[in-house]
């Protein structure tokens, strides 16, 4: 499904504004073989000459996009299990979200699948993306200027899957893959987690989920995978008759989910930005050692917001060493606040210094700075390049100041893979779910009977990648 060499668009239209022409637009976009199929039609469609069925492709199709009605599906997938075709992506709705009518098709239709061996994404779903590989199996527009990254996005709807792809383009960030769930007919978070943990391309891995009747095989992948998992378990007020009409499937008790996912090692948080942020921190990042975080700040005012934010969030901040304190001094003599945080009235030339005294302390895991950019100052890229992998520790930054003045300096940090903020609570929050994730790791490796996990980041001296 997400690495094809050919695919095939069934129900493929040349009526512009039918989810048939759109996904051909999208999908044509690959860099190889796209087929358009339509009984009906004839000609060609974005340079691809129609074909009537699947089965009448001479090449060996791996993935089909199917854009029928779903009364039309069962027939479909026979022809696609005829034909060899792998996996097939299910876009239409009227399926077990849609009552005992829908659920007996979407039966039929596992049926079929399950007789042929044909992985289903969907019924009822948007599609997915693969963005490095120009693979665009979406209906919607504009996704084709959502950049690769380094994040998978795992979706139950499609519509919260694609917000999140949006998310990540307007955050400079991008995604490795962005896959919107919708029914799980066969395809559900336990295999979609498993096949992105193996993605070299992908360093963190993002869940929105609404309900699930596999819950234990959705924890048991998050506990399985070695690439770091972040959930956002959406219905904590009652919205159960609204959630199973979207995608078949009840809310449940938000509590369970939330102990569950904390018992199986993973973090969660209550926002869409929330979690591209900690995806952002924990993929570019080495883990953690623990939740003791280090605060440098050029501002009195954000800091106070980011500590008081960080304790909320789960994180630490200890005292630092008398070691680290008399170095802090050395560095700037009178600092303005030389615990933790380390305040430094305002981002002196000295303040790429101070970070790397912070980060070197002993008791600190994760360093978290903020600073108002002042362009005669700059931000301390020289002193970041490289720190977080040589200490062994996530370092992230926070900045603000006018976008075009600093936006060069902000790059070279992300491209030096230091994770970048806009404001000081999204910052303290990823700081947070970092803190966390470290807690979690570590009662999980004490569950396990010290298996854990391969040992990675502050292990290794380096990020996942």
């Amino acid at each position: 499904m997400f690495d094809p060499s050919a695919l095939a668009v069934v129900g493929a239209s040349t009526v512009e504004g039918k989810i048939g022409y759109e996904a051909m637009a999208n999908a044509a976009r690959f860099d190889g073989p796209v087929y358009p199929v339509n009984p009906s039609a004839s000609g060609e469609l974005f340079g691809a000459t129609f074909v009537p069925s699947v089965g009448d492709i001479d090449d060996d199709v791996d993935l089909a996009l199917c854009c029928v009605p779903g009364s039309a599906v069962p027939d479909v997938l026979e022809e696609c299990g005829q034909a060899g075709v792998g996996a097939v992506v299910l876009y239409s709705s009227g399926f077990a979200e849609a009552g005992t009518a829908g659920e007996e098709l979407q039966e039929r239709v596992v049926e079929v699948a399950a007789e042929h061996d044909i992985s289903l994404l969907g019924p009822n779903t948007s599609g997915f993306l693969v963005p490095a590989r120009d693979l665009r199996c979406s209906f919607a527009s504009g996704v084709e200027e959502i950049p690769a990254g380094n994040t998978a996005i795992l979706a139950q709807s499609g519509g919260v899957a694609h917000t999140l792809a949006y998310q990540s383009r307007r955050q400079g960030r991008g995604v490795s893959a962005m896959v919107g769930l919708g029914n799980r007919a066969n395809v559900g978070f336990a295999e979609a987690i498993a096949y992105f943990d193996g993605d070299e391309n992908t360093d963190a891995i993002v869940l929105h989920v609404e309900g699930t009747d596999d819950g234990r095989g959705l924890l048991e992948a998050c506990r399985e995978s070695d690439t770091p998992v972040i959930a956002y378990k959406v219905g904590q007020s009652d919205v159960g008759d609204f959630a199973e009409s979207h995608t078949g499937a009840l809310t449940g008790d938000h509590e369970l989910y939330t102990a569950g996912f904390a018992q199986y090692g993973t973090p969660t948080v209550d926002a869409t930005d929330d979690l591209l942020d900690a995806a952002a921190a924990l993929g570019e990042s080495p883990t953690p050692r623990g939740p003791n975080v280090g605060v440098v700040t050029a501002q009195a005012g954000p800091g106070i917001i980011i500590t008081d934010r960080i304790q909320r969030a789960g994180g630490r901040l200890p005292t630092l060493t008398d070691d680290t304190q008399e170095r802090v001094d050395e560095i700037l003599p009178g600092v303005t606040y030389a615990d933790n945080p380390v305040d430094t009235g305002r981002p002196m030339p000295e303040f790429g210094e101070i970070v790397t005294a912070v980060a070197e302390g002993d008791r600190i895991d994760i360093v978290l700075v903020y600073e108002l950019f002042e362009a005669a100052l700059g931000l301390p890229i020289d002193e970041l390049d490289g720190l977080a992998e040589r200490v062994g520790k996530p370092v992230l930054l926070a900045t603000e100041g006018i976008e075009e003045t600093m936006a060069d300096e902000r790059a070279a940090l992300e491209a030096a893979g230091v994770p970048t903020f806009a404001t000081p609570e999204r910052a303290a929050d990823a700081a947070g779910t970092l803190a966390r994730y470290a807690k979690l790791q570590a009662d999980q490796a004490a569950t396990d009977g010290g298996r854990g996990r391969p040992a990675t980041g502050a292990e290794t001296g380096g990020a996942r990648r």
